[in-house]
């Protein structure tokens, strides 16, 4: 298998999997910063810690590089709006958040009312991941808006809903 179609082939096979969409955000120095990112996963109980994946020149990045600091925001299913936002396909939310309420918790990063749920981090420690750096976040704040408040997921390319 050529180099491109295994490309190919992987692209097509991360969509056959579903996850679960969290909005990354950040803060420095008065300004704010996040993006839609589905690479995300459980690391260690003890210590708490939890890794993000984002694209090696998305500026969010280079503003957590700079900040160390994070939040994800565990987007609802009634957060599919927002989701576009974060991920430039809808009306871009600008540094400040027009439009976009947020609390923030320890590390000033923004939290995201109405979230399922959210982790506030400081990074631990990065590493390469080919075109993206994986973010290893220790987690020093939490908190669960309404733990029956249906997940947004992403599967096969588009928005995906729970069904009983």
């Amino acid at each position: 298998m050529g180099e491109a179609r295994l490309e190919a082939a992987v692209r097509q096979l991360r969509g056959l999997f579903a996850s679960g969409v969290t909005a990354v955000t950040t803060a420095q120095e008065g300004r704010l910063r996040g993006m839609t990112v589905s690479a995300f996963a459980a690391v260690s109980l003890e210590p708490p810690l939890i890794l993000i994946c984002l694209a090696r020149e998305a500026a969010t990045r280079e503003m957590i590089a700079a900040s160390g600091v994070f939040a994800v925001n565990l987007l609802s299913a009634d957060q599919e709006f927002l989701s576009e936002r974060f991920a430039a396909r809808a009306p871009i939310v600008n540094d400040r958040f027009e439009g976009a309420p947020y609390d923030t918790a320890i590390t000033g990063a923004p939290i995201l009312p109405d979230s399922s749920a959210w982790y506030d981090c400081r990074v631990e420690a990065t590493h390469d991941g080919g075109d993206h750096v994986i973010i290893i976040g220790r987690v020093v704040a939490v908190g669960i808006s309404d733990p029956a408040r249906p997940p947004l997921l992403y599967y096969a390319n588009r928005y995906a809903h729970l069904r009983d």
